[in-house]
């Protein structure tokens, strides 16, 4: 270093390869000292110098599975994902934002809870009574359903209407259409919603943007660049932000793979990750939806679910056949894409290992970090596989407590004996499998310390609204598959960072890094209060994004 640095933080719990180190310091956008004693020495007239008052220096937050766009658009909407699971609070949250927003011809929101209702999920004539005449449309907070009124319904033409392919509409006992159309089949009435213009979209994403800097989160995987839940595909989107300097994260983007557009599709994703390359973006990674989830039966079983609520789709779904995502997936790994896959069942966790298998052997010699998100639950024969292929475990770590919703609709479908294989991140690190962790927020909170609190202790943050059910505060959810404080911690830094190809420059804090880091406003490192804890100054390359 010449000169003095701009930035030293002083009384800090540093997360680093340091022991009981307290202070670090900045300077062009890097970390160039990292010390147990004070840095002040080095500090000159225009150094600025924060006290941490004993607050913890973390590297920057990668969240590896997130929606921005969805998020931003949700929280400029009728959000309903912050609020208790009380159908009044849902209905005056509804109505509240009908009534402001009378030039609206659809009224559309996010978040809804399916434990929120009497068994498990809603119905039209909830939204009738409160728009009788406007069609509205509201999707869950996990993405996988669309609730729409009687309004939305008649416009969409849904009546006799047969199930779409890989979507299903839910049925009373008369056949009539309940209102909630689960998968693809949401794509009916989505597809009908006023066009998002350009310069929504961009708010939506500058919005989700500011929220996740406020959490730490410097840099992210975007799990869906394409076209989904009635949104545009945000690359026009990033592509501006980045050009323009507004899209301050490090962001990939993982292009969406359409399932019934099969390899014809190669080469426009070929076209897209060689458009404009930007310093915060690129898109590098390919998105493939393997299955859907195992709440409304879709997540790909290879068994039964248990019980009968779920049949016709008796063992799930696999949205793509496993021959022909072997082939997809050899032809990504050939042109040399990253591939993000989405398997929640144990069934579509095998179909991707076994394609990812596959890719590999016909392309040896890659580094692309191909990985699998969710991963709700993996037979105990799979487990090994990923650290022998080299597969990273994408997990979303916050669902992995007993919610009412997962007690009372999920585990019910699995049964025992793959209770105890759900969420098995501490059989998937024991195996040696590479952990990245993210939050796949609008689905769930984006906070990084609540997920990390949930692996660690396999309870719910006493702090999210969401953390309802018995037990869901003192029970843990399969202990022995929680995760160790420091673990955790390192996946949703370096881990997400190695999945990004970004280890050498982000996710840890060490002299030559990018500072990328965040602070917080207390000791957590003894992994206690962690859920408590709040972000108080993030910064992405030296340069705060968010203060407190």
């Amino acid at each position: 270093m010449t000169g003095h640095p701009d930035l030293v933080i002083v009384n800090a719990e540093v997360h680093s390869d340091v022991p009981g180190a307290t202070s670090a310091a900045i300077a062009g956008g890097r970390i160039v000292a990292v010390d147990r004693a004070p840095l002040t020495g080095l500090a000159g007239p225009r150094t600025e110098v924060i006290d941490a008052h004993g607050g913890t220096l973390l590297p920057g937050f990668t969240d590896a599975h997130v929606h921005p766009l969805a998020a931003g658009m949700q929280l400029l909407t009728c959000d309903l994902s912050r609020l208790p699971h009380s159908p009044d609070r849902y209905r005056d949250a509804i109505r509240s934002y009908a009534d402001r927003n009378p030039g609206l011809e659809w009224i559309t929101g996010n978040g809804w809870y399916g434990d929120t209702f009497p068994g498990g999920l809603p119905d039209r004539a909830f939204l009738d009574a409160i728009l009788p005449d406007r069609p509205a449309v509201f999707v869950s907070h996990d993405g996988h359903g669309v609730l729409a009124n009687t309004a939305a319904l008649e416009r969409a033409g849904i009546g006799d209407t047969p199930d779409p392919p890989n979507g299903r509409i839910n049925r009373d006992h008369e056949g009539r259409a309940t209102g909630v159309l689960v998968e693809r089949a949401g794509d009916l009435v989505t597809a009908l919603l006023p066009p998002t213009t350009a310069a929504l979209a961009e708010k939506a994403l500058l919005a989700a943007q500011a929220h996740l800097h406020s959490m730490g989160v410097t840099g992210w995987q975007d799990a869906c660049v394409g076209s989904l839940w009635g949104l545009p595909d945000p690359l026009p989107t990033y592509r501006t932000l980045a050009a323009d300097g507004r899209l301050t994260a490090r962001v990939v983007g993982a292009l969406w793979w359409s399932a019934e557009d099969g390899l014809d599709q190669l080469g426009s994703l070929e076209e897209k990750r060689s458009g404009n390359v930007f310093d915060r973006f690129r898109a590098t990674s390919v998105k493939i939806m393997q299955d859907g989830v195992c709440e409304n039966c879709t997540g790909a079983m290879l068994e039964p679910y248990a019980g009968n609520a779920c049949h016709g789709t008796a063992s799930g779904l696999s949205f793509i056949d496993p021959v022909q995502l072997q082939q997809i997936c050899e032809e990504l790994d050939r042109r040399r894409f990253q591939i993000h896959l989405h398997a929640v069942g144990d069934r579509a966790v095998r179909e991707c290992l076994d394609a990812l298998e596959a890719a590999g052997k016909a392309n040896p010699g890659g580094d692309l970090r191909h990985q699998i998100a969710h991963v709700d639950v993996v037979s105990p024969v799979d487990v090994p596989r990923f650290a022998r292929l080299g597969v990273i475990a994408n997990i979303q770590a916050l669902w992995a407590r007993r919610d009412r919703e997962i007690v009372e609709r999920k585990l019910p479908l699995l049964g025992p004996e793959r209770e105890a294989h759900h969420f098995p991140f501490g059989a998937l690190h024991r195996s040696g499998a590479r952990l990245a962790m993210g939050s796949d927020w609008p689905v769930t909170d984006p906070n990084p310390l609540w997920a990390i609190h949930t692996a660690s202790t396999r309870l719910g943050p006493p702090e999210d609204p969401h953390a309802v059910g018995d037990g869901v505060l003192t029970e843990p959810l399969e202990a022995a598959q929680a995760i160790a404080f420091d673990i955790a911690l390192d996946a949703y830094t370096a881990g997400s960072a190695f999945a990004n190809h970004a280890e050498k420059e982000t996710g840890r804090i060490a002299p030559g890094m990018l500072a990328d880091l965040a602070l917080l406003d207390r000791p957590v490192l003894a992994g206690k209060d962690v859920s408590a804890a709040r972000t108080v100054l993030t910064l992405v390359g030296g340069q705060a994004v968010h203060r407190r």
